[in-house]
């Protein structure tokens, strides 16, 4: 009882938080104002993401350093320096190269406090060791979901609906396998982004920012490392955390990497902005904010209830990849009946 009562409260504070942040941001005139690339047509408050930031650090830091002990500086400091070039981008527009560099340094410090994946599970095959090459994977990943969640970040509901859906199946993974402060850190990821969502949901009132969307990605990134650091060291499915945590944001991972292929293909500059993500284009071709942010939020937990059964039951694992296949079948031709 006293969890869900902390998570009411996660939930209570981000809600109220984001409302003042917004009335804050009206009497500042922080506005996000669109252009020929947005899938807004009315200037609105951004940033709102800076209060998911705040709410979460804090109740990982009041719960993993006061409580148990199982604090990791180094998630702390790499989200908080990924939080604030990302904040100071939402309001001044940093350069690409300062935020890379900044997003490297993050990536380095979570890897030298919390480790890296030195063997990947491969569904139909087996676990294979990648030694000192999971340096790089790890780095690669970090660096990468980064920026493809603040990729996503670009219609009302999306992100947050993500989050929302991400966090819950962190929360059922860690209590599956007895991580316990883990999962409950999923579930504040969970219910904080859920009180966000609430602002941002098509009307959107406030839109997340950088500042948001870029700590989810990193958080969402780093996760695997944080429940691999709190399990034992014999633990013998620690190669499942990674291959998980590409499931629990499957549709970000895959809109992203799907998009950028084609932009290659096409010889378009990859590092310019851009309306050609599959979700775009399904609003572009006359589709509600509300609909494709609910659409990819249904298969997002859907996907997670696959993966939670497949922790119990091995042909569930069979049943996930075929499932998250369809799911990206689907959006490919409901992309192709709605160019624009």
């Amino acid at each position: 009882m006293a969890e869900v009562g902390i998570y009411i409260l996660i939930f209570l504070a981000t809600l109220s938080g984001v409302e003042l942040f917004r009335h804050w941001s009206l009497r500042r005139s922080l506005f996000d104002v669109p252009n020929e690339r947005s899938s807004h047509t009315e200037p609105t408050p951004r940033g709102g993401g800076l209060i998911i930031v705040i709410v979460c650090l804090i109740a990982y830091s009041a719960l993993t350093f006061f409580s148990n002990g199982r604090f990791n500086y180094g998630y702390l400091i790499g989200a908080s320096l990924i939080a604030l070039i990302s904040w100071l981008d939402d309001l001044f527009s940093i350069s690409i190269i300062w935020r890379f560099l900044v997003h490297s340094l993050a990536a380095l410090i979570a890897i030298g406090s919390l480790g890296y994946f030195g063997e990947i599970y491969f569904p139909f095959y087996q676990t294979v060791s990648i030694g000192s090459a999971g340096f790089l994977l790890t780095f690669f990943w970090i660096v990468w979901l980064t920026n493809a969640y603040n990729f996503m970040d670009g219609i009302d509901g999306l992100a947050g609906i993500q989050a929302v859906t991400a966090g819950f199946g962190w929360l059922l993974v860690g209590k599956f396998f007895g991580a316990e402060t883990f999962g409950f850190y999923g579930g504040v990821l969970m219910f904080s982004s859920l009180g966000f969502l609430i602002k941002n949901w098509q009307p959107a009132k406030i839109f997340m920012g950088d500042v948001g969307s870029a700590f989810l990605g990193y958080t969402f990134a780093v996760m695997p490392l944080l429940m691999q650091n709190e399990l034992p060291p014999a633990f013998e499915k620690r190669a499942i955390l990674l291959p998980f945590a590409v499931l629990l944001v499957w549709l970000f991972a895959f809109d992203t990497l799907w998009t950028f292929a084609r932009r290659v293909l096409k010889k378009e500059k990859v590092w310019e902005a851009h309306r050609e993500h599959l979700y775009q284009r399904m609003v572009i071709g006359g589709l509600s904010h509300q609909f494709v942010s609910g659409l990819y939020g249904i298969f997002s937990i859907l996907t997670v209830l696959c993966v939670f059964l497949s922790l119990e039951r091995k042909y569930f694992e069979n049943f996930t990849l075929v499932f998250v296949g369809l799911q990206s079948i689907v959006l490919i031709l409901w992309r192709r009946f709605f160019r624009n």
